[in-house]
């Protein structure tokens, strides 16, 4: 656990330099779209993600590695460990050289991530975290406060239908939303205690796998769209300090479509 995270830290300071050095340049050069318009992907994304299959092939051979850009492996989601790598989450915010994007990496077994590492450049910030270890920021440690959802912020990465509805339950009780265009930094930010829950709908597992890690190992609670703990959901995503889980949670069920 020590060596991969090493290696995965080392992986996000050097995505953290090109991510610095380039964002907001490949609007007009680099850059292409995928399934849509605003589904961006550049040479950023491919770039980092080609140096860290190449790098943890060499540092972990045999452990299958899952991708944004490239896919996975064969049987990776059958082997005993996975790499779980998303070059740049929130690729349009960095396009734009809009503050909010970042590069997510993390270990995970059967039982949810074991490691994860995000950097996040615009802050300066890589934040890491491995089970039972906690998490540090910059090399500081995190911890999380209990308390309730009234006067504090939830990242909200919701689909237009849901977002209205949760939105005014939301603000009738006095929490405000934000959506920042970035699953990873979304999660992230119940880690750090800025924000007081994050939910998420139509996410990959690349996304929020690093970022996982870091809230569960900062004492954050981890539910799917029933409520049902789980450290890695599929469906949908609720990410809580504790003392707030049970308000967000109903907020949730209560915009339903």
């Amino acid at each position: 656990m020590s060596r991969a995270l090493e290696v995965a830290g080392r992986l996000a300071n050097d995505a953290a330099e090109v991510i610095t050095a380039t964002a907001g340049r490949e609007h007009h050069s680099g850059a292409a779209h995928k399934a849509n318009p605003f589904d961006w992907v550049t040479d950023t994304d491919r770039t980092l993600e080609r140096h860290t299959r190449r790098v943890l092939a060499a540092e972990f051979p045999g452990v299958p590695v899952v991708g944004e850009e490239y896919g996975a492996d064969p049987d990776a989601h059958r082997a005993p460990y996975r790499w779980v790598v998303d070059p740049v989450d929130g690729t349009a915010n960095y396009v734009a050289g809009f503050p909010w994007c970042a590069y997510s990496l993390a270990l995970v077994d059967a039982s949810g991530p074991v490691v994860g590492v995000i950097a996040d450049p615009s802050r300066a910030q890589i934040y890491a975290a491995a089970r039972g270890r906690g998490v540090r920021a910059n090399g500081v440690p995190v911890r999380v406060v209990p308390r309730p959802p009234a006067g504090g912020l939830i990242c909200a990465e919701l689909g237009p239908d849901r977002t209205a509805s949760f939105t005014r339950h939301a603000t009738a009780a006095h929490a405000g939303i934000r959506s920042l265009g970035s699953s990873a930094l979304a999660v992230t930010q119940v880690a750090l205690g800025h924000a007081v829950a994050a939910v998420l709908e139509g996410y990959r597992e690349w996304d929020v796998a690093g970022a996982a890690c870091l809230a569960v190992e900062a004492g954050a609670v981890i539910v799917d769209g029933n409520g049902c703990p789980d450290p890695l959901p599929t469906d949908a995503m609720i990410v809580a300090v504790p003392g707030a889980l049970d308000a967000v949670l109903a907020w949730w069920r209560a915009s339903e479509v």
